[in-house]
């Protein structure tokens, strides 16, 4: 106790009488509730001020490895080799856990769409072409379809969200597992008039709102929140399943028994009723030992604050931490300097 204590009041006179401005940089997945915390815990450390800019997972990964910035943020985990070339040693910390939705533009057609993983790849994969393909019929019975184009739309950036994505295609999908894979950039199926690039999660809403017949794939929120139509997938249990906070919990708890000492862990596809199939973790990228100490204490003591702050997380569409998972996370955090 008297330890934190001292801890506490160091890193309010340092900020008190210097000013900390903290530069992160990252991953679009978890921009909305990074930037409701940056803004909330700066007004309660005065002097603090977190900068943090969506600028995609590859972004952030290159920026913190070559210390441009304070901080980073992916939601696809570093490669082994890119932690190895890091200019600094990097950490995973878990954050918040969210979900991937297969989201769409077909004027007329009201009814929410249901996809089967193989018709999801194979859309992206160029094999079926109309949305009146009868392989999507078969998932939609009674709706009436469009002999209509489909244009695929994906992120043009370097991108967890894509890395999610591509991730659970390609445990679904032996044509993508062996054709384009997954990263957080790949070489996408598809020429210029049937397949289109967006940056960030607001590129892609925005190029899918403006393209009838466009189908896309952005983190939940900015489904919801741009009030744009998305669909159903069917889990590995064959249950059909829309993304929602809860079943995105259901996902982690049937995923991971044991979290890995270095967090990075996949949760897509996972197992159970309950689960939604394109869920994940998203990771803050943090320096072991920062450059700056006055700016590691205080990335030290967010991530105590932040923990504080999990159970308010569903509100943005986004599900807490396992339980499990936070107490081995605040476990991690004391080693960082």
């Amino acid at each position: 106790m008297k330890k934190s204590f001292v801890f506490a009041a160091m890193l309010a006179m340092v900020s008190a009488a210097f000013g900390q401005n903290l530069n992160g940089a990252g991953a679009t997945f978890p921009a909305p509730i990074y930037q409701k915390w940056f803004s909330e815990y700066s007004a309660e450390h005065k002097g603090v001020q977190i900068n943090y800019q969506p600028i995609g997972s590859g972004g952030g990964i290159r920026q913190v490895t070559s210390v441009t910035v304070d901080f980073g943020a992916t939601d696809g985990p570093m490669t082994d080799e890119q932690m190895e070339k890091a200019q600094v040693k990097v950490f995973h910390i878990p954050t918040v856990m969210g979900a991937v939705v297969p989201i769409y533009n077909l004027p007329g057609v009201t009814a929410d769409l249901r996809f089967s993983p193989d018709v999801l790849a194979d859309i992206y994969l160029g094999k079926i072409q109309k949305w009146s393909d009868a392989r999507i019929a078969k998932d939609n019975p009674g709706v009436k379809l469009p002999d209509q184009q489909i244009i695929t739309v994906h992120r043009a950036d370097g991108s967890g969200t894509t890395y999610i994505f591509t991730d659970y295609l390609s445990k679904v999908s032996d044509g993508w597992k062996n054709g384009p894979g997954k990263g957080t950039s790949i070489s996408w199926p598809g020429d210029a008039s049937s397949s289109l690039g967006g940056k960030g999660n607001d590129g892609v809403s925005g190029t899918v709102r403006q393209n009838p017949g466009a189908i896309g794939y952005v983190e939940l929120i900015y489904a919801a929140q741009n009030n744009i139509s998305y669909g159903y997938v069917k889990n590995q249990a064959g249950q059909w399943v829309k993304a929602t906070v809860d079943g995105v919990s259901a996902a982690a708890a049937a995923s991971v028994k044991q979290m890995p000492d270095d967090f990075r862990v996949s949760i897509t596809n996972a197992p159970g009723k309950a689960s939604y199939p394109i869920s994940s973790f998203t990771w803050l990228l943090i320096p072991l030992q920062s450059k700056d100490a006055a700016k590691g204490a205080i990335l030290k003591d967010f991530l105590y604050w932040m923990l504080k702050h999990e159970d308010e997380v569903s509100a943005l569409y986004y599900a807490p931490l396992p339980k499990s998972v936070q107490m081995k996370v605040q476990g991690a955090i004391k080693y960082f300097k």
